[in-house]
């Protein structure tokens, strides 16, 4: 007997051994080749596969020691209900509960702890607080996890009756005071509680700390970050791991300024995952993919978070070519794809606005199975939408099957970029009516859907009904939107006077201003446009719309000598026109135009071909004159050379160039 025992140990600890080394599948085999098992053995097999983060193996491990001779004791019931917590695993949570009720553990301390927190991480704290009313016995566990389920809710009111009732408040009890309140962005709170934990001789440590810095970045405040940056540095906690990477992710999100960073990075050369993933997300917001790059290829391990910040911060800093270049290195690395990748991937192919890899990126979902996300429905609708496949948007959408906000924002978007009005506001209306909430985003495609459409009426019961029935103050976007609507309307004057109504800040007036000017322009109002495109430049001085909208006014007006000043003070300023470009997809490679750029290397067969089709073009033109075509209508600009065919009664010749507005109306003048 003794034998078989010292068997068991010896067995266990080669388990526990080879799974702290990862090696969890020669674990798992080693374990299958036992002849006796004890309870230890099935724990330590369960508690492996739960460190690991293998939370399914976790549980179809637990299912099958429960069919098993071992029956599951107290250690097993709390490894299970970990791994659900972790897992947020709410169904499968409820199932232990029954079992342990069942079973007769319901008086055991630790099992009524993994309950609570089971609970309290699957967002249902009431159930957390029916398990604690029933416990017999209660710790400084217990009392934590159910605190740590109310404030994980944001219910800060009977957190804080319990906090108060506490036996005894310990650290770790104000640590999940502080952090709950840092994840609702209520960083004055989190000062508050903080200047009380310190009156109350409660010495804070690196988890205090490091949530007071997460309050501070998810409110925006950079003056309070940088104090509490500046007592984590007197404190002597600035070298702590956690702090550390709080810190990086701050300056990071809200300074931007690439010194404070690097002085932050230089401090310590101790740095783990979490670090380097916040410095490559630093550089990338920052505008510098060089650098980011760099800290990506000097990160001694790369987790599937920085290969996300990678890919998704080429897409922010148009390069997404090279973030489908990353993609392509992800997957030959065997990484370990989530619904984060595949969001930041179709967001790429969204930008690139090619078809053809976007359905390529939607078929990789599919095979691994992560096409039932809400991230990557929504990233569907938006890819399909900005690559002109309307019908594919319209698919994806009703793929989704529980639909957030951003869903019928994304498709709302897509119907009105694709200027699909009564879709728009059908949507809308179904939207409405399912319950869903409309914000700022959804009245921002309202009004541009109304306003390229001219849909003034609508777009102003909109603009009305965002303050009246849903409370939402008008925003720089929708001010935008209305004073466009209004001027492409030839409204210039209500236009010019909601501009000034709603513009409140120097950068809401710039936004009205130009959209103003572009209406002043259409409409040849040069009054008003004048006046506007004058106050634009001064507000602006170095952006460029602002000159060339005026100067274009003047040359449409015939004032060609105010349009040389204003090209000349554009001169002085040192602000130059971008210039134009078109782009054309051929066999899945872009290649792109630039105005006055004939780098390309295949300009010469481009003008060649391109003086053949006019030659040919001006010849049936000839012919068309010569055999009096009548009612003969070219329909098109020059700007675009886009071709379509020419419309006649009596004879159908087809393929001429639009490049003017030509009008046959007799045989007589066409003879001329």
């Amino acid at each position: 007997m003794s034998h078989v025992r010292s068997e068991l140990f010896r067995t266990t600890s080669k388990i526990v051994a080879l799974a702290r080394s990862g090696r969890i599948s020669h674990a798992r085999n080693l374990f299958d080749e036992m002849p006796h098992r004890d309870p230890v053995a099935w724990n330590a097999m369960l508690s492996a596969y739960s460190h690991l983060g293998l939370h399914q193996e976790s549980l179809d491990f637990f299912d099958t020691m429960r069919i098993s001779h071992s029956k599951p004791d107290d250690f097993s019931y709390s490894a299970a209900l970990s791994v659900c917590a972790s897992a947020s695993c709410l169904p499968f949570g409820t199932r232990i509960h029954a079992l342990v009720l069942v079973s007769g553990y319901r008086s055991s301390l630790p099992v009524g702890n993994s309950l609570i927190d089971m609970y309290g991480k699957c967002l249902c704290p009431d159930d957390a607080s029916k398990v604690f009313d029933e416990m017999t016995e209660r710790n400084e566990v217990t009392w934590c996890s159910l605190l740590f389920a109310y404030a994980n809710t944001c219910q800060f009111g009977t957190a804080f009756q319990l906090f108060r009732s506490m036996p005894k408040r310990v650290e770790i009890a104000w640590n999940i005071m502080i952090a709950g309140h840092a994840r609702c962005g209520e960083v004055e709170s989190c000062l508050h509680l903080f200047k009380e934990m310190c009156e109350s001789s409660y010495l804070p440590d690196q988890w205090t700390l490091s949530a007071l810095m997460n309050a501070c970045t998810e409110s925006m405040e950079l003056l309070y970050g940088r104090m509490v940056h500046g007592f984590v540095i007197n404190s002597g906690w600035s070298s702590a791991m956690e702090v550390k990477n709080s810190v990086l992710s701050f300056y990071a999100k809200l300074d931007r300024q690439s010194d404070a960073i690097m002085k932050v990075f230089n401090s310590s050369e101790d740095f783990n995952q979490v670090s380097w993933n916040a410095i490559i997300d630093a550089h990338m917001k920052l505008g510098d993919t060089q650098k980011a790059f760099l800290a990506f290829q000097q990160a001694p391990e790369k987790d599937v978070v920085s290969w996300t910040s990678m890919l998704a911060g080429y897409t922010r800093n148009g390069n997404a070519e090279q973030a489908l270049s990353m993609f392509v290195d992800m997957t030959r690395n065997s990484v370990q794809l989530d619904d984060l990748v595949a969001g930041a991937v179709l967001h790429a192919c969204a930008s690139l606005a090619i078809l053809a890899y976007g359905k390529m990126m939607h078929s990789f979902v599919i095979h691994h199975g992560l096409d039932k996300h809400l991230y990557v429905g929504n990233s569907l609708v938006n890819m399909y939408a900005k690559c002109g496949d309307i019908e594919g948007s319209r698919i994806s959408f009703h793929g989704i099957v529980e639909k957030d906000l951003v869903s019928w924002n994304s498709m709302l978007f897509a119907f009105g970029l694709h200027g699909h009005a009564d879709e728009a506001l059908c949507l809308y209306r179904e939207m409405v009516a399912s319950g869903i909430r409309p914000d700022e985003v959804t009245f921002t495609g309202l009004l541009m859907t109304c306003s390229h459409l001219g849909l003034i009426d609508e777009g102003f019961a909109f603009f009305q009904s965002m303050s009246l029935e849903f409370g939402l103050s008008p925003g720089m976007d929708h001010v935008a939107c209305m004073v466009d609507m209004l001027g492409r309307g030839g409204y210039v004057a209500e236009a010019t006077s909601l501009a000034k109504k709603y513009s409140k800040t120097s950068r809401d007036r710039t936004n009205s201003c130009e959209v103003l000017l572009g209406a002043c322009y259409t409409h040849s109002d040069l009054g008003t446009g004048s006046s506007v495109g004058e106050y634009l430049k001064h507000l602006e001085p170095q952006k460029e719309v602002g000159y060339v909208l005026l100067s274009n006014l003047y040359c449409a007006s015939g004032q060609w000598k105010e349009a040389e000043r204003v090209r000349r003070a554009m001169m002085d300023q040192g602000v130059r026109k971008v210039p134009g470009s078109s782009w054309i997809e051929i066999r899945n490679k872009v290649t792109a135009f630039v105005s006055g750029n004939n780098s390309c290397p295949h300009m010469a067969e481009i003008s060649k071909m391109f003086r053949l089709h006019w030659t040919k073009k001006t010849e049936l033109i000839e012919v068309a004159m010569r055999w009096h075509v009548t009612e003969a209508r070219w329909h098109g600009t020059f700007r675009n050379r886009t071709y379509k065919s020419l419309e006649t009664k009596t004879t159908p010749l087809r393929l001429l160039p639009q490049s003017f507005k030509f009008v046959f109306s007799n045989p007589s003048s066409a003879q001329k």
